[in-house]
């Protein structure tokens, strides 16, 4: 006797529409997008001295075609996840895919540093308000074993887009010249961009949408819907007077005074987001999300990891190209098969991370400390023994094999107890929290190198840098650890009244859905048992 068709196990039925939806078509339309917009990140670096040629532009006139991206893709996070999580990650999705794309052409058509410094910060909008859309819908539409497949698999596509991006802007400059080189990989994201979402509204479910609009008293509905304005404000206030630090140049030498700032209104946030939510409102962040434990605690880890590694390409790329003269092909090449063990190492973590959980989180963090360790060992005998840089592969693919692993891991127990109603919310904080580690990162450990070079040559000065980001991963492997401890003492104690990764301290209209949803049904999350998780 035949069995069921495997096909309908990734089908989604919603309530009034005779079509039904297939689980792997949304994972797709959802990876696409996310690997333009990372690509957009990795490949501008090499593609800074041939912007500034082409434009006839000093290094200050451009500054802003890396600070405006990401400073635009930071403070959209937080707000776009909560307006996803409210109004529809679908539309939400669309909207932001859109404007990324429109933005991409204008920034291949730029004729001068403002125009195309402009449309940067509108396609970092565009590229924020997808992110946590992505992270919403894998929480909705995947659980147990298939949620951390769906994560390992976003996992592996950051790890190819950071190394396609370099590598492929660079033989497109080599081969299309400088003026066309860097333009044509914003103006293919226009085409590719307006294709993602035309099978956006064709493969994506808009639930969300379609609840709304065929719910009865919906404009009733329309007028009570709290998006909780005075709070995305002052949390974006608050990010941009930390990240703006770290992005404007030395002239500027009031910028650190933005972090007094920044405190105040940080503080300001929080005192208001508790008002709002005991008045009754629906607050942009329930701050019973800090309450999830396994979700507070991988945030804070991602946090302190970013703050080093994220630096570890910068940092060779100065390297390579200022330091040893090699050119920017050269220089893309070197991070090859990180990115290969990078996504071997996510789609292996997706197999284990429900089982080994912390302990797996730990285990490859030592592995991303001994492959930045081994790169200063090779970094050492470049200088003092005659070893060819090119050995900085070997090392570089066991960094990729931690830090992909550590993606796909990290993730999937940051989100596993988080309530689908507020999943993109969460995403964005977490988001939000690695992008300021990664500005404030990449300023910190490009000042050590260059604080460092006036006393050594470039070797000696890559050495020291990577000894403080191994100082850093270290420190996360610290933290990791004692949360581990921290929980296995806790479950031994009378004490504990809640299981690890209760949702006690959330709204209870957000308890309802949860339960309604089946998303604290930990069993089911931790035994994958439902076919659809297979």
């Amino acid at each position: 006797m035949a069995g069921p068709d495997k096909r309908n196990i990734y089908k989604i039925s919603i309530p009034g529409v005779a079509r039904s939806f297939d689980r792997r078509l949304i994972l797709l339309v959802n990876m696409v997008p996310m690997a333009l917009a990372l690509i957009q990140i990795s490949s501008v670096n090499v593609a800074m001295p041939s912007i500034e040629a082409s434009l006839d532009a000093a290094s200050s006139d451009i500054q802003w075609v890396l600070s405006g991206y990401a400073l635009a893709f930071g403070i959209c996070l937080v707000p776009s996840g909560r307006l996803g999580d409210v109004i529809g990650r679908s539309s939400i999705f669309c909207a932001g895919l859109g404007i990324f794309a429109i933005a991409s052409a204008a920034c291949g058509l730029a004729s001068d540093p403002l125009s195309l410094n402009v449309a940067r910060v509108f396609q970092g909008m565009g590229a924020g308000m997808q992110g946590p859309q992505t992270v919403g819908m894998i929480q909705q539409h995947f659980r147990g074993k298939g949620r951390a497949k769906a994560y390992s698999l976003q996992g592996m596509v950051v790890a190819a887009s950071v190394a396609v991006g370099p590598l492929a802007t660079g033989l497109l400059i080599t081969f299309l010249g400088a003026d066309l080189g860097w333009r044509v990989p914003f103006l293919l994201n226009l085409p590719l961009g307006l294709l993602g979402c035309v099978l956006a509204l064709r493969w994506l479910p808009f639930e969300a949408e379609r609840e709304r609009r065929h719910a009865p008293g919906k404009q009733a509905e329309r007028r009570r819907l709290d998006l909780d304005p005075l709070g995305a404000a002052l949390l974006t206030g608050a990010v941009v007077c930390v990240m703006l630090p770290f992005m404007l140049g030395e002239t500027v030498g009031w910028r650190f005074w933005l972090l007094g700032a920044a405190v105040l209104l940080g503080l300001g946030w929080l005192a208001w987001e508790w008002w709002y939510g005991r008045a009754g409102h629906e607050p942009m962040v329930d701050l019973g999300l800090l309450k999830l434990r396994s979700f507070t605690h991988q945030t804070l880890v991602s946090a302190m990891d970013f703050l080093g590694v994220t630096s570890i390409f910068v940092v060779v790329a100065m390297f390579l190209q200022q330091g040893l003269g090699w050119s920017a092909l050269q220089a893309s090449m070197i991070g090859l098969p990180n990115a290969v063990l990078s996504c071997f190492g996510a789609m292996w973590a997706g197999k284990y991370v429900l089982a080994w959980k912390d302990k797996l989180v730990i285990g490859v963090l030592g592995i991303i400390a001994i492959g930045i360790f081994s790169s200063v060992g090779v970094v050492w005998g470049a200088r003092d023994g005659g070893w060819s840089p090119w050995w900085l592969l070997l090392t570089f693919g066991i960094y990729g094999l931690g830090q992909g692993a550590f993606g796909a891991a990290n993730q999937t127990l940051a989100m596993l107890n988080v309530p689908v109603p507020m999943a993109g919310t969460a995403g964005g904080v977490k988001s939000m929290t690695e992008r300021v580690s990664t500005a404030v990162g990449n300023a910190v450990m490009t000042g050590v190198l260059f604080a460092t070079l006036p006393y050594f040559d470039w070797h000696g000065a890559v050495m020291v840098t990577y000894g403080s980001i191994c100082v850093v991963v270290t420190a996360a492997l610290a933290l990791a650890t004692a949360y581990v401890i921290y929980e296995r003492r806790k479950r031994t104690s009378s004490e504990d009244t809640h299981p690890r990764g209760s949702s006690a301290g959330l709204r209870p209209e957000i308890l309802i859905q949860v339960q309604d949803d089946g998303v604290e049904r930990t069993a089911d999350e931790l035994k994958g048992t439902a076919e659809a998780d297979g």
